[in-house]
């Protein structure tokens, strides 16, 4: 990678977006990484002037207002107007800057709800998408097709990952916005702690759900920046599903919690699966390295250890 680009990381203070940065740096390229309070990319001029004054070559648009079942339902305005009104300002910019190329990553969570599984990227706007992200997933669907819809009017290079759910180093283990690995990876580390007998576990226990390493997926964007070239969008997973009830497990034996797990049925499940065909991307060279239970394990060793929690 050529040092002498510069390359803006939006949202570089996420989980995805700081590694990436930290891979990035690696090959000692400029790397832009303004936070919400440099520039707010709700705001057009902002972005406009930004765009205008640091010449950016390359753009990895990752910034989003992201959650688990529990934000989507209780900020679902937020979610659609600020992840809308900020991928649309930064392509607008990107596009009339003369970026050389832009990523901006969809979601699985835009396929629809009972889609084919594994899913493959011809799913896309194929059927109805589970209701209890509908306004995430439209900010997302919005985004995709602009992104589309600039390659086709404008012949702008913007490519279209497809990733599933990444987790890390560098969660978000808030509760109130948090998904399902550092919501279970925090609530059992405190029970461990206060010797709780018993968890309860929302819904069944039964959905499938896939997992990438969040340097995994870091990886395979700059591989996508540098091989792929269309737009149409590509998955980026693992295409290793575990249940929810087995996820739990699994986080439990790494944090150390041996109290009984139990599940409430009466709450929701959300999609029943959700694993991405990637077998394009794989196809192209490309294949994650790190497991779920490696993963779990450096996740927790990075933010629940002795050192971890002395240093925070």
């Amino acid at each position: 990678m050529n040092q002498q680009l510069k390359i803006l990381v939006t949202g570089s203070s996420g989980m995805v977006g700081g590694a990436l940065v930290r891979v990035l740096k690696k090959h000692s390229c400029v790397v832009l990484t303004p936070t919400h309070s440099q520039l707010d990319l709700r705001d057009q001029g902002a972005v406009n002037r930004y765009f205008d004054e640091q010449r950016p070559d390359y753009v990895y648009h990752l910034a989003a207002i992201v959650g688990g079942i529990h934000a989507n339902n209780t900020y679902p305005a937020k979610f659609i107007y600020d992840n809308t009104m900020m991928h649309s300002n930064v392509i607008q910019a990107a596009y009339a800057h003369g970026v050389k190329k832009l990523l901006f990553p969809g979601s699985a969570c835009t396929y629809p709800k009972l889609a084919a599984q594994p899913m493959h990227e011809s799913s896309f706007l194929d059927g109805k998408v589970e209701p209890t992200n509908i306004a995430y997933a439209a900010a997302k669907i919005n985004g995709i097709v602009m992104c589309q819809a600039y390659r086709r009017e404008h012949g702008f290079n913007a490519i279209v990952p497809m990733p599933t759910n990444a987790y890390g180093v560098g969660d978000n283990f808030n509760p109130n916005a948090s998904h399902v690995i550092p919501a279970l990876m925090k609530r059992f580390h405190e029970a461990k702690l206060n010797n709780s007998a018993e968890e309860v576990l929302w819904g069944s226990g039964t959905p499938l759900r896939e997992f990438i390493y969040v340097d995994d997926l870091a990886d395979a964007f700059i591989f996508l920046m540098e091989h792929y070239n269309s737009e149409n969008i590509i998955n980026v997973g693992t295409m290793q599903e575990i249940s929810i009830a087995m996820l739990a497990q699994e986080i439990a034996q790494v944090v150390g919690y041996k109290g009984k797990l139990s599940l409430d049925t009466s709450k929701p499940d959300g999609a029943p699966r959700k694993c991405l065909d990637s077998a394009a991307l794989f196809a192209m060279g490309w294949q994650p390295k790190v497991s779920l239970q490696d993963g779990l394990q450096r996740m927790y060793q990075h933010h629940f250890s002795e050192a971890a929690v002395a240093v925070a």
